[in-house]
């Protein structure tokens, strides 16, 4: 009886084993963990963090993570990138967003997104925008991509600009008209810089604006297509972002004129101090111009916007215009500017120090033009001026996050009398 009883239980186990291994091919196979949804930061640097501080090492295109190089390296290092751990796309509140990645790069260009920038004169070493979005989309879920592109282009940068309207105040107060045979370095090209306020045809003009337009609609048009290749469940929004100006409409009237003298008159020292020590060395009669321009960047930006929207109407595209973003809170816009503003201080250095120059009192018209030129030399130095700042970077991820929350085709984000992001 044992052994009867013995074989019965051995025969009873093999039938449950192949019962088993029979459900187990019937069942579906295990799925793998789904990958996070992941937003994406891609561009240039109101979205890389420039200005923001807590820079991260950025991977090269050889694959190696390049920290702080030191002031003195190219600034062709891929850490100038200046990807900021500040960044709107890092501290944005995002419902549903789990994993963040930053690609943007200061200086980026359409260009920059297909191709990698060392294939352009000032390019850093990085690998293309795009390139990097595919290795990004083989860990995560790309549910949102911020994109901001169109300040630097072929035509025009941002920087380059800054640094002309800028170098032509400063030049104006301290050596005046008639000390004509002083020739300063202009701070971007080497040319002979004027002392005349920038105006709009100094900014941009129509011809180039539209030039930069087909630049960066052609450029988005390839991340739009590379999204739809790689995303994994094709389902993600891209937020086409503007950008702020760093200075005011019209000054604070402390910062109109100092010593008696205002930027209408020859040779203001006293003045260029003032409103260097506040981050807003520019004429009075350039700031109409410079808002202009940021307002035909708006349109830039809506303008590629509203391309892509007419030719891909299934498409989750959303123009964020935050060319009121920083209302109030501009360099020079109100006393006790930079501390109070959303933008940084216009900065430089003599020569790749890390040290900061103050004010220019110590300074002749010779140290002056050293100055400039180290500007030129190491523009890493003082690349950060007139960018959002960490405040202002929270203040751009509000707007981020209104445009996430929204889903609209567009989207305006306005900062109120009390400082409260409202986005319309």
């Amino acid at each position: 009886m044992l052994g009867h009883s013995a074989r019965d239980r051995s025969a009873l186990a093999g039938v449950l084993l192949l019962a088993t291994g029979a459900l187990a091919a019937l069942a579906p196979p295990a799925q793998a963990d789904p990958l996070p949804p992941t937003a994406v930061a891609m561009g240039d640097s109101f979205i890389s963090g420039e200005g923001a501080g807590a820079y991260q090492a950025v991977t090269d295109q050889s694959g190696v993570a390049q920290g702080f190089p030191r002031w003195s390296a190219s600034n062709s290092n891929a850490f100038f990138c200046h990807r900021s751990a500040n960044a709107s796309i890092q501290v944005a509140d995002l419902p549903g967003i789990t994993h963040r990645v930053n690609l943007a790069c200061s200086g980026a260009q359409p260009a920059d997104m297909a191709s990698a920038s060392t294939a352009r004169p000032a390019g850093r070493t990085v690998a293309a925008q795009i390139a990097q979005l595919r290795s990004v989309a083989q860990t995560g879920d790309i549910d949102l991509v911020l994109l901001g592109l169109g300040s630097n282009n072929s035509q025009f940068t941002f920087g380059g600009v800054a640094a002309e309207c800028a170098g032509r105040f400063v030049a104006d107060g301290y050596t005046g008209w008639w000390e004509v045979w002083i020739h300063f370095a202009n701070w971007v090209t080497g040319a002979e810089l004027n002392e005349r306020a920038c105006s709009d045809a100094d900014f941009a003009t129509a011809t180039q604006l539209a030039a930069a337009r087909a630049e960066t609609t052609a450029a988005v048009r390839q991340v739009l297509d590379v999204l739809d290749e790689v995303d994994a469940d094709g389902d993600h929004r891209v937020v086409l972002q503007d950008y702020t100006n760093p200075l005011p409409p019209a000054y604070a009237e402390q910062y109109r004129t100092e010593d008696g003298r205002s930027d209408t008159r020859d040779k203001y020292r006293a003045l260029v101090d003032e409103r260097y020590a506040a981050g807003c060395p520019a004429d009075i009669d350039s700031l109409a111009p410079a808002h202009r321009f940021s307002q035909n960047l708006g349109g830039l930006v809506a303008g590629v916007a509203s391309t892509l929207q007419a030719e891909r109407p299934s498409a989750k595209i959303t123009y964020l215009n935050v060319q009121r973003a920083f209302d109030g809170a501009r360099l020079c816009e109100q006393p006790g500017s930079p501390g109070n503003s959303l933008a940084t201080p216009l900065r430089v250095m003599d020569g790749p120090s890390g040290v900061h120059v103050q004010s220019f009192t110590p300074y002749d018209k010779f140290d002056i033009k050293r100055v400039t030129d180290t500007c030129q030399s190491y523009y890493q130095t003082c690349q950060e001026s007139w960018h959002p700042n960490a405040a202002g970077q929270r203040a751009l991820g509000t707007c981020l996050r209104g445009a996430w929350l929204a889903g609209a085709r567009s989207v305006t984000c306005v900062r109120s009398g009390s400082g409260a992001i409202m986005v319309q």
